[in-house]
């Protein structure tokens, strides 16, 4: 299978945040902006794939600063990490004020993807193919946390064993 890069599936998406995405305080609901990083990381996925995905976890998502109505939202999103037929995808959302030319980081997360067959098992995704400092520095650290989900993951089964 050929391998792909970080930027043949990488995504920047940026939408208007209204009154309809906003609490009573003129916030933008977080559940409003985890629906926007799991989007932009879901096509991030897929496209790396080029296949149908699922979100099997996200995590960490970590809030900064406030988004208000009238801002940009904007989701920048990579592919971190692959492994047979799973991957990670890193998400930094900015929150801009057009009128003033504001930006403010407001969240990042990183999210863990499946992809799936035609008959929705999972499937192998191509390679990733590293170019520049900064993907090896990424790829690194997916890894860590990779390791660390799964010494997790086994913890949490033998807890629920003896529960």
């Amino acid at each position: 299978m050929k391998g792909k890069t970080v930027t043949e599936s990488s995504l920047f998406i940026v939408q208007q945040m209204t009154q309809n995405d906003a609490n009573l305080a003129g916030n933008v609901h977080g559940g409003i902006i985890m629906k926007q990083i799991d989007t932009a990381a879901g096509i991030v996925a897929a496209r790396h794939a080029s296949s149908n995905v699922v979100t099997a976890s996200i995590d960490r998502l970590d809030f900064f600063n406030p988004v208000f109505v009238g801002d940009l939202l904007k989701v920048n999103a990579c592919i971190n990490y692959v492994g047979t037929s799973s991957m990670e995808v890193g998400a930094r959302v900015e929150a801009e004020n057009f009128l003033t030319g504001e930006v403010r980081h407001t969240a990042s997360a990183y999210l863990t993807f499946v992809a799936l067959d035609s008959e929705k098992k999972p499937t192998n995704v191509p390679p990733l193919e590293l170019k520049t400092e900064e993907e090896k520095r990424r790829h690194k650290e997916a890894e860590q946390r990779r390791r660390f989900r799964l010494e997790e993951r086994k913890r949490e089964r033998k807890a629920h064993k003896f529960s």
